[in-house]
This record gives structure tokens, C-alpha cells and sequence, in this order.
């Protein structure tokens, strides 16, 4: 028998639990460790934060369904890694500690047979100087709790411009090496739209901040795309939308410091400049959760684990980025000092940026951090989640199931307004995630026919689908399987 623990139960560790228990005999025990005691879809939360969605629309508590699918649920935080045990403990294990229920405050060895890694990042608003949710009037969209909050301030300012009130809205990112543009883009064109609905659009004026050093980088160094029958640019086309609606942009901005209303930022140049405003949505920048590790003798062996987040597969050497390739991208995303260990998702550490790596004048690095979420999250914990099944049942330590984002693509749709007839989304799909410049030189490192972008009505309908889609599938309804991830 085995006992495989997945910490965390966002996208990659449900995905990772879910494939897990319907693959391997009821003899195998799967247990999730996560401090969070909802799932969440969290591409939705954009329409949380405009009020489109409640909280309730997106998300379910855990432990229900975990007690019907025989899958060990502890809502508690992991704290520290002894991956060969201790000198009371021969098994590998984590130390985690209960956050709820009649064993809050009080620590458990969990230990394991397999342990993966899916705590995803911490949201490392501290990072910023004054920023945080709900103060100095900058909110954010990355829990439902904190896009509920951003709609409720959003709705208030709503209502004062109806009153008469000139306002200044301000959305982008909150670090100079912030990464998750995409959900910023998603957000700045749906309040866009939702002043346009409540008929107060001329009263805001809204402004794009961002590491970027071109629009539509997205943390992917941009792409050059099929549009209908054109080829162009993703900086072209952002540019396009932000101009049709009226949206000005700030690129090359390293935000340093928030006040009341206010954004203090470095550019490119070494200048030192501020944006003002009455709302603001800045994404913080991602970082590792901090965690330590311990040999059997007690010695500390974080490095061994972790680099920021989860040391894995990846060539971390460091390189000149015209020596970078996809090569450096991990595949099977298992850490090589431990081989039962991996880390798919957002909670491996990357080789390094996909976009051109850019310092200010000053020496300030102002480049956007790689991307894993979404798709890929949902891709990599699958293939982790199977690669154990086949160890297990096989007894077999060869990986079979690979998958590198310079060789993976993703499918993307930016929500760009809600609604069944005046709704939109800009779907982008991208092949490879990283670009290969030796393979596709002439296109900018990606495959054309596999990359392109489009934007209309469809795009809302078929993120809407897709909303209720994946979370029939995290819920585990029939044939939940034979929806791809």
C-alpha cells in the first residue's frame, strides 16, 4: 500500500487528488493537505469582482466531496519538509499544522510514500510597500474574498459617479516582477465594460501600469499570432482593444510603494514618477511559500528543495539569456534529491523568465515572472498525478509522462466583458507556451496555425461554458474524466 500526499487544493493539487483516487485501488491512500476548506475556480473571480458572479457561483467546500471520494482530507498548513523522516520518524514526512476544527493550533507528521507539491505561490502583497487588499484603496482579484471586496469598493465608486464625481481607476500590476497580466487584462477591460453598463464610462478614466515592456507580453514575451486572416502582433492587438476602448497605458513601471490613492513607480528610463487614483487592481508579485526542510539528523537541506519555489527537473544553471532555451523547462517536474517528491504547477521553480529579462537605469530588474497557472497547472499535476499511478502499479521509477511548457501549449480565454449578448473574450491560443526560437525563428519562437487570437461574443459564451465545464469536473460528476484539462 501506499500513501501519496498532495499539499494544497487549488487547480494543480485537485487535479493531481482527483486522477489519483479514480486510477489507483481504494488500498492506496490519497490525502490532501490544504488550509483552504473551498475549492475555487479562480479564472471566475474576475466576474466576482465586477458582481456578475457571487463568491458561491464559483466556488464548494472540500470535505464533503473528499469523505465520498475516499480521499483523506486535512485542512491545515504545511510548515516544514523532512523528506528522509527524523531521528523518531523513519518514513519521509511534513509537518503541518490544523488551522480549523477541534485540532486547530496543533501540529501532525503527515507522513508519506509520495508527496506532491502543489501549494501554488504566496501572494507576496508585502513585497509593495502599502499594498494590500482593501487599503489604500488597492484591491485585488486573486481569492473570491478579495474580488468580492474589490466589487463592493468598485460599486461604491460606481455610485459616486453617477453622483457627479470624476474618477481615476488604475489596474495592472503591483511589482516590478509581478506575473498573472492576463487576469489583470481580464479586469481592466470587464470594469470597462461594467461602467459602460451603468452608463458612468465617461466619468472614469482608466488607466493599463505594467512591467511590461510591451502590451500583451503577458509574461510570454509576447506572440506573434493568426487574427482572422492576419498575422499580428499580441502587443498590436491589446493595443488595438485598449484604444478602441479608450484605455491609456503605462508600460516599463515598476511599482514600489502604494499610498492612499496613490502609486509610486520606477520606469525602464530610472525615472521616478506617480499615478494617482481612486480604485485601483494591482496583482502582487508571486514568491515562494518560505518553507524550510530538515535532514534525518536535523541539518537544513532548503536548498535542496527549494529555490524560492520547488527545485524539479529544470536546468537552473545560470546562463546569458541568449543561451536560454526550452531545454532549461522542466519535464517531469520531480525534484532530483528526492525522487518522490514533485511539483507541478505554480509551486515549481521556474529556469528563469520567458520574457526578455530588462533592469531600469538604476539597476531595478522590471520584467514580468513566467506564467504556470490555468492550463498548464491542470496539464503538469495530470501527468505528475500518472507518472506515480504507474511507479505504484508497475513498480516501475521510469517517467513516461512528460510534458515541458517549450513543448505544451495553452488555450486562454481573457474574459473582456460579461453578458449573453453584449459579453466578450479574447481567446489566445499559444503552442509552444515557451517560445522555441531555434525551432520556429521566423515566428517569433512560436508555431503559426497553432498561435492565434480572436475576440467577439463567442469567446464569453465559451468562457462561460468553460466555467461550468471544469467545475462540474473538480466536482466529480460522471464521466468527469473525459474533460480535458
Amino acid at each position: 500500500m501506499s500513501k501519496i500526499v498532495i499539499l494544497g487544493a487549488g487547480i494543480a493539487g485537485h487535479v493531481a487528488a482527483s486522477h489519483l483516487r479514480r486510477k489507483l485501488p481504494k488500498e492506496h491512500e490519497v490525502v490532501v493537505v490544504s488550509p483552504n476548506s473551498n475549492y475555487q475556480w479562480i479564472p471566475s473571480n474576475i466576474w466576482v469582482g465586477i458582481g456578475r458572479m457571487k463568491p458561491k457561483d464559483i466556488l464548494f467546500p472540500l470535505a464533503p466531496l473528499y469523505a465520498k471520494k475516499h480521499i483523506d482530507y486535512k485542512q491545515a498548513k504545511a510548515i516544514s519538509f523532512y523528506p528522509e523522516g527524523d531521528a523518531e520518524e523513519v518514513k519521509p514526512y511534513v509537518l503541518a499544522e490544523y488551522i480549523a476544527g477541534a485540532n486547530k493550533g496543533t501540529t501532525e507528521k503527515v507522513t508519506y510514500d509520495y508527496l506532491i507539491n502543489a501549494t501554488g505561490p504566496k501572494l507576496n502583497f508585502e513585497a509593495t510597500e502599502g499594498l494590500s487588499p482593501g487599503k489604500n484603496k488597492t484591491h485585488s482579484v486573486c481569492t473570491y474574498t478579495h474580488a468580492d471586496e474589490a466589487w463592493n469598493a468598485l460599486n461604491d465608486l460606481i455610485q459616486q459617479m453617477k453622483q457627479g464625481k470624476q474618477c481615476k481607476i488604475l489596474i495592472g500590476t503591483g511589482h516590478a516582477k509581478a506575473t498573472c497580466q492576463g487576469a489583470a487584462f481580464e479586469y481592466i477591460l470587464n470594469v470597462e465594460q461594467e461602467l459602460r453598463r451603468h452608463k458612468v464610462r465617461d466619468m472614469a478614466q482608466i488607466t493599463w501600469i505594467s512591467n511590461e515592456y510591451n502590451l500583451g507580453d503577458f509574461g510570454m514575451d509576447g506572440m506573434l499570432m493568426s487574427y482572422g486572416s492576419n498575422i499580428m502582433k499580441s502587443s498590436e492587438m491589446v493595443e488595438m482593444i485598449f484604444e478602441d476602448r479608450g484605455v491609456s497605458w503605462i508600460l516599463g513601471a515598476g511599482v514600489n510603494k502604494i499610498e492612499n490613492g496613490v502609486a509610486h513607480y520606477e520606469t525602464l528610463e530610472g525615472d521616478y514618477k506617480t499615478e494617482s487614483y481612486d480604485f485601483a487592481m494591482l496583482i502582487p508579485s508571486f514568491s515562494g511559500h518560505g518553507f524550510k526542510a530538515y535532514n534525518k539528523d536535523g541539518e537544513d537541506i532548503t536548498n535542496k528543495l527549494f529555490k524560492g519555489f520547488m527545485i524539479v527537473d529544470a536546468d537552473y544553471t545560470s546562463k546569458p539569456y541568449e543561451e536560454w532555451s526550452v531545454q532549461d523547462w522542466p519535464e517531469t517536474y520531480q525534484n532530483p534529491s528526492y525522487p518522490n517528491i514533485f511539483a507541478p504547477g505554480i509551486a515549481f521553480a521556474p529556469p528563469h523568465s520567458i520574457s526578455k529579462p530588462r533592469k531600469s537605469k538604476n539597476g531595478t530588474d522590471i520584467t514580468p515572472a513566467p506564467p504556470r497557472t490555468g492550463m498548464p497547472s491542470g496539464i503538469t499535476a495530470k501527468l505528475v498525478a500518472d507518472n506515480i499511478i504507474e511507479i505504484i502499479k508497475h513498480s516501475n521509477n521510469e517517467l513516461h509522462h512528460k510534458g515541458s511548457m517549450g513543448n505544451m501549449g495553452a488555450a486562454c480565454i481573457a474574459s473582456a466583458g460579461f453578458g449573453m449578448t453584449k459579453g466578450s473574450g479574447v481567446s489566445i491560443t499559444t503552442y509552444p507556451i515557451v517560445p522555441d526560437y531555434n525551432k520556429y525563428p521566423d515566428t517569433q519562437g512560436r508555431k503559426q496555425g497553432k498561435t492565434f487570437g480572436t475576440i467577439g461574443l463567442a469567446g464569453h459564451w465559451l468562457k462561460l461554458a468553460l466555467h461550468h465545464a471544469f467545475i462540474y469536473k473538480a466536482k466529480m460528476k460522471p464521466f468527469w474524466w473525459l474533460i480535458p484539462e
